[in-house]
């Protein structure tokens, strides 16, 4: 069964800022919370489904992507065993966003849908941070998709102590400061009643557990530095400043938690003879005086390899043909761009003796004059692609 639009599922438009879309997701999570619908089996799937779209479009990255590629371009977060909450790098967000909800409804429903039990208890570690690369392609390789490898440097688990932290032979051990809730409260009384002041624990940093003996070759990190090389299908059509996310392929994340994403952004690389222009490709194509005035079939260089095309009788320099479907595809698979030839007729900076009797003779035969006020290339592309 095909996925539904994540816009479609929350109810707003492409263009909706975050905090429009918190809001819908809010909404959407009011009506669709399984205690709400005990009588409807299919509950939970419509909530999963909601915080599926949520988690996406409240991403910048992943919206990008999605906006971009579609549920392609972030398909690779569900490893092909439908959605796992712990598979995101925003669930805390979520349960801040409806920390309330468990106290309307009672009991834990995040714990009980999508793993775990809320924020409190259990070790506590932030994902690891995320990687950006840059890989440079030319045209070619873009009009076709290519396949690279990408040479980075990244943050690894330690091999030593299984990235732990810890020294062989001990284990981390409960905080004492926060008693293993990873949280300190300070309560302070006031003439308007008790406030209670909630921070993350100094000792443990929030990660409910302390290593009193670290572990000799990573310090107590759980994690080292190492020079790593990736593979990445690279594929058609994509543009200057897209990124393909290689999830889970960033900095392993600290005392064991999960591993970053790594962000491969597209650099195109300067053509020698083309110019891309949205998908379309744009060639200057020098002819002779000769070509110009009594045509002639030329071959062509395209992004796939060179075509004939023919040159008509009178042609004039400036003059832009259109070589239908010999663009750059669309990445999504749907329609290919054009290439635009414009003809550039040469002159010659030297000529023999022949040549000159020959033009001279040419210049008394003629006696029309060049039109004035010709446009410009740039005036003749806009033209072409209807700007």
């Amino acid at each position: 069964m095909a996925k539904r639009d994540y816009y479609e599922v929350l109810g707003v438009e492409r263009g909706a800022p975050e905090d429009e879309i918190k809001k819908a997701y809010r909404k959407y999570a009011m009506k669709h919370h399984p205690d709400r619908n005990k009588d409807n089996p299919g509950a939970e799937e419509q909530f999963k489904e909601g915080a599926e779209a949520a988690e996406v479009l409240m991403d910048a990255q992943k919206r990008q992507a999605y906006d971009q590629f579609g549920h392609e371009g972030v398909s690779s977060q569900f490893r092909g065993g439908g959605f796992q909450w712990s598979d995101f790098s925003h669930a805390g967000d979520f349960q801040d966003i409806f920390s309330n909800l468990d106290d309307i409804f009672g009991g834990g429903i995040f714990g009980d849908l999508f793993g775990g039990g809320g924020r409190r208890g259990g070790r506590r570690s932030s994902r690891g941070e995320d990687l950006k690369v840059a890989v440079a392609l030319t045209l070619e390789e873009i009009a076709e998709g290519a396949q690279k490898t990408i040479k980075l440097s990244r943050l690894e688990g330690c091999e030593t102590c299984d990235g732990s932290g810890a020294k062989a032979g001990s284990e981390p051990v409960t905080c004492t400061v926060c008693a293993g809730q990873g949280q300190v409260r300070q309560a302070t009384r006031s003439l308007f009643g008790q406030f209670v002041n909630v921070t993350t624990c100094p000792e443990c940093g929030g990660n409910v557990q302390v290593i009193r003996e670290k572990c000799d070759d990573c310090g107590g990190q759980g994690r080292q530095k190492k020079q790593v090389s990736l593979s990445v299908n690279i594929p058609a059509g994509v543009a200057e400043g897209n990124y393909i996310p290689l999830r889970g392929q960033g900095n392993a994340g600290p005392n064991g938690a999960p591993a970053g994403d790594c962000m491969v952004f597209i650099e195109e690389a300067e053509h020698e003879s083309f110019e891309r222009h949205g998908n379309d490709i744009v060639y200057d194509l020098p002819i002779s005086f000769s070509q110009a005035a009594l045509g002639d079939d030329i071959e062509v260089p395209t992004l796939t390899g060179r075509v004939s095309m023919k040159i008509p009788t009178g042609t004039q320099s400036g003059r832009i043909f259109r070589m239908r479907g010999k663009g750059m595809p669309e990445v999504n698979g749907y329609g290919t761009g054009d290439q635009l030839v414009r003809v550039v007729v040469w002159t010659p900076t030297k000529v023999s003796k022949k040549a000159e009797e020959l033009f001279r003779e040419l210049a008394e035969l003629e006696s029309g004059k060049a039109p004035e006020g010709g446009k410009g290339f740039f005036d003749r592309v806009k033209e072409v692609l209807g700007g």
